[in-house]
């Protein structure tokens, strides 16, 4: 038995997945509504990515579920389709279809080992999008917030706003305040227990005994969810596109937004998750929560964070979780039925808010200006145009910028790798004496050509791999002439990451651009003193040699 279950994991797994449970049901009842398929689908779509992407994915203490990203391109596929049939009852076909070829093309990814790519996103278009999906997620809020129903797009939110102040409901109003000041000051009170959950009970009940008149979810049906097979035909003819064009979306960021997630849960637990089956599995949940009339998801880093910090341990706590959710949807659905909209608004808004990536926008003005001009234009094209074509936009303009950049460095002779001799290459000539003396305790590392996106998830990769006993590691960046948004961030987690192990990392040869970007985020002196930094590696020898020795 053993060989399939070690239950010396039962208690941790159990208890990691009920906490993971109770994070999510608040927000997969929230991402529901905001999906424009009501509060049921948001449950039905979290009970099986829930239980199937955990069982069948490769990442053992993943939580999956309905999140922003994918809950944001999910309304617009819910509008599109409305404003091709007349009426959402007559654009399930359209929805359900385009979920499950999501999930199936998830399952393709997977069998043809595409994880591997994924690293190759460059971070100003990750960031540019997330960025632009949290505040999609906070403009769409603003008028449920206040008891009013919301326009279908930003534009459009922004256009009606003085509606909002004119027939404003303060009841709603109130109740969504409430909810948003729980949900941040709880947590200064005890994190035992999950501060959305509290947010969302405290202000649906008092909602309730003042008898306040406040829009609310209305019924959630009772019961094991229904196949909804015979909803995906016929299907028009002239939505096929859409179908198409949403379900590679859906399968691209579902894919990212998970793998994104189990580097976390990775670095969270010391173990390195299966890319390809983690796509599999979320794939194989994603296709069976439209069967169920679900909305598709993806891995949760807030559940999946919880899960681990609770004691799960194995794929069987993530699969918990989507069942405590399902016990849930048969015992109290009726009671969720009373919940009022303003106060999943108040749930969405601080979620909308950790969505967007405040550190890349904090630093738009000492990152390259290439990266900064991407990020900018793929999170205005995200909020207020096509979710679909900021991501290719992002990626055709990363490209350009690389190809360019990399061809000037070029015509000036120097290397356009970027290389690295992480692969065990033999250390150099002017290495050779303090190696032998230290190989212990000191590992070298060169790096060639410009530190560009393509290179930044191998680097991470290596410097996790380095051997036990290490005291320093010193990288040389004599040869590097440039650093984008991308490798910025990656040195950042590694060295970060470094310092838990108690490895000092030292520079040398630092040239002007690298340096002065290491130093306008303060990565010198604050992650790096000054003393760790050498324009000669026979002076960062010298200075190891008095501390080893």
């Amino acid at each position: 038995m053993k060989r399939f279950y070690d239950f010396k994991n039962f208690k941790g797994d159990l208890t990691g997945g009920l906490v993971a449970g109770v994070v999510a049901l608040p927000l997969a009842l929230a991402f529901g509504v905001q999906s424009g398929m009501g509060a049921a689908a948001g449950l039905y779509g979290a009970i099986a990515v829930g239980i199937f992407a955990a069982l069948f994915g490769g990442t053992e203490t993943q939580a999956s579920g309905p999140t922003g990203p994918m809950t944001v391109v999910s309304a617009a596929l819910v509008a599109g389709a409305i404003e091709l049939t007349g009426s959402l009852e007559s654009a399930m076909g359209i929805l359900l279809l385009t979920f499950l070829l999501g999930g199936l093309i998830q399952i393709v990814f997977g069998l043809l080992k595409i994880a591997g790519y994924v690293r190759y996103f460059p971070y100003p278009v990750v960031s540019g999008f997330m960025s632009g999906v949290g505040l999609i997620i906070v403009i769409l809020q603003l008028f449920p917030l206040v008891g009013l129903s919301s326009p279908k797009s930003t534009v459009a939110v922004i256009q009606d706003l003085p509606r909002m102040f004119t027939e404003a409901n303060g009841y709603a109003l109130a109740l969504g305040a409430l909810t948003i000041v729980i949900y941040y000051v709880f947590p200064k009170i005890t994190k035992a227990i999950p501060s959305a959950l509290v947010a969302l009970i405290v202000a649906s009940l008092a909602g309730y005994f003042l008898q306040w008149d406040v829009p609310i979810i209305g019924e959630i049906p009772s019961g094991l969810p229904s196949l909804q097979i015979d909803t995906f035909f016929p299907v028009l003819p002239e939505a096929y596109g859409i179908i198409v064009e949403y379900a590679v979306v859906l399968a691209v960021l579902g894919s990212i937004d998970s793998l994104l997630t189990s580097v976390i849960a990775d670095n969270m637990t010391k173990t390195k998750h299966d890319s390809d089956r983690e796509l599999i599995g979320q794939g194989i949940g994603n296709a069976l929560a439209a069967i169920i009339g679900g909305i598709p998801g993806a891995g949760a880093t807030k559940g999946t964070v919880v899960n681990i910090n609770a004691g799960g341990r194995t794929r069987l706590s993530g699969a918990l979780h989507g069942i405590f959710l399902l016990t849930v949807l048969l015992g109290l659905g009726k009671l969720a039925a009373h919940i009022p909209l303003a106060v999943l608004a108040g749930l969405l808004i601080p979620i909308g808010f950790k969505i967007i990536d405040f550190k890349g926008l904090r630093h738009l003005r000492v990152v390259p200006r290439a990266d900064a001009i991407v990020l900018i234009i793929v999170l205005l094209v995200t909020t207020f145009g096509s979710l679909i074509n900021a991501v290719g936009i992002g990626i055709a303009l990363a490209s350009l910028l690389f190809m360019k950049k990399s061809s000037d460095l070029a015509r000036k002779g120097l290397d356009v790798g970027p290389v690295s001799d992480f692969d065990g290459a033999q250390p150099w000539q002017d290495e050779m004496d303090f190696y032998e003396k230290y190989k212990d305790k000191v590992i070298i590392k060169h790096l060639y050509g410009p530190f560009f996106f393509g290179f930044t998830s191998y680097f991470k990769d290596e410097i996790k791999n380095l051997g036990n006993g290490i005291k320093a590691l010193i990288i040389r960046m004599d040869r590097v002439p440039y650093i984008d948004q991308s490798g910025l961030y990656a040195l950042e987690d590694a060295i970060l990451d470094l310092r838990t192990q108690d490895i000092e990392v030292i520079f040398t040869g630092l040239q002007e651009q690298p340096m002065d970007l290491l130093q306008s985020i303060n990565m010198i002196p604050d992650l790096v003193p000054s003393e760790d930094v050498f324009q000669k590696v026979e002076e960062a020898f010298g200075y190891l040699q008095t501390k080893l020795d």
